[in-house]
């Protein structure tokens, strides 16, 4: 009888210290989380074009409202399916991607552009001039792409079209490379990479693009619809928060978050932030009607989701 009321006493005590315990792991959970903010999951890839969301995550670290979980993945695709999936509440990603994504019913919103300007189109240092681009290969990361877009452009401005030269899809990684073993003779594609091209003195500027696109949108940022709506608060203080980030991104700020998240030597990112700027970063009805008259014209897509489907610009 002692026995049994022992045991009893024994297995009353464990279980009210395991209620404890469960309480004070909830609560200091939900106290971790209110000093910390809510948190959104954006996907990236280590390009200059993604700065300005690498920028806000540095500057909304253990922020009250909202703070960034970054997940970095190493190519399009990848980071795509996770979009996609509703692994990540959002990401910076190439527009035209996620125009075909959403296009083919994925719930998701572009709230603002990931950068201005940044991309050129790279050589071989013996491809003379535009028109000398007839019968080269040139690489792109994808054809959902600005890039595509870029050389499109290019070759127009030359009187030549996208039949005239050879096309294929690289790694952005890669690319370099190729040019200096002659397995390709230019690329267009996201920084630093065009940057490191020339750094290896193999390859040269032929266009940048305000030279072929003015006002050219490449890269943006999106949230997934349900992140939006779930989360209605968070995804303003996020957005505007991404905005004030890229305002914030001089010449020096944008120095140092590219050296702390993309491990390219100081002299590549020196030549590429050259290029491109991170200040005003809506995106506008003329603007975009621009890029899908191009989609359109360059046979990326037949119907692009139109401004007031895809692009939010009320919170």
């Amino acid at each position: 009888m002692k026995k049994q009321l022992l045991l009893t006493i024994l297995v009353g005590a464990v279980l009210t210290l395991a209620g404890c315990g469960s309480s004070n792991g909830a609560s200091a959970k939900a106290a971790g989380s209110a000093n910390a903010g809510e948190t959104v999951k954006i996907a990236y890839l280590p390009i200059t074009h993604s700065l300005a969301v690498l920028e806000e995550a540095e500057e909304l670290a253990n922020n009250e409202k909202v703070n960034v979980e970054l997940v970095k993945y190493g190519s399009w695709p990848e980071l795509l399916d996770a979009l996609n999936s509703g692994n990540v509440d959002g990401a910076s990603v190439l527009i035209e991607l996620a125009m075909k994504s959403k296009a083919e019913g994925v719930g998701i919103k572009a709230v603002a552009l990931g950068h201005k300007d940044g991309n050129v189109l790279i050589v071989s240092n013996d491809v003379k001039d535009g028109a000398d681009l007839k019968g080269k290969t040139i690489a792109i990361p994808h054809r959902q792409s600005s890039h595509n877009i870029l050389v499109n452009d290019a070759l127009a401005k030359n009187g030549l079209t996208i039949d005239d030269i050879n096309v294929v899809e690289l790694a952005p990684t890669e690319m370099p490379s190729a040019l200096v073993t002659g397995t390709i003779d230019g690329y267009c594609v996201a920084e630093p990479f065009g940057a490191v091209g020339v750094s290896t003195g193999k390859g040269k500027v032929l266009y940048t693009s305000e030279e072929l696109w003015e006002d050219s949108v490449c890269c943006a940022l999106v949230l997934t619809d349900d992140f939006i709506d779930k989360h209605a608060d968070t995804a303003k203080a996020f957005v505007e928060g991404y905005k004030t980030a890229g305002n914030n991104l001089d010449a020096e700020a944008a120095q140092t978050v590219a050296e702390k998240y993309l491990k390219q030597k100081d002299d590549v990112l020196e030549t590429s932030l050259k290029w491109i700027s991170y200040d005003d970063l809506d995106i506008t009805e003329e603007q975009y009607n621009k890029l899908t008259e191009k989609v359109k014209e360059y046979g990326l897509s037949d119907n692009p989701p139109a401004y007031a489907d895809f692009v939010k610009t009320d919170f």
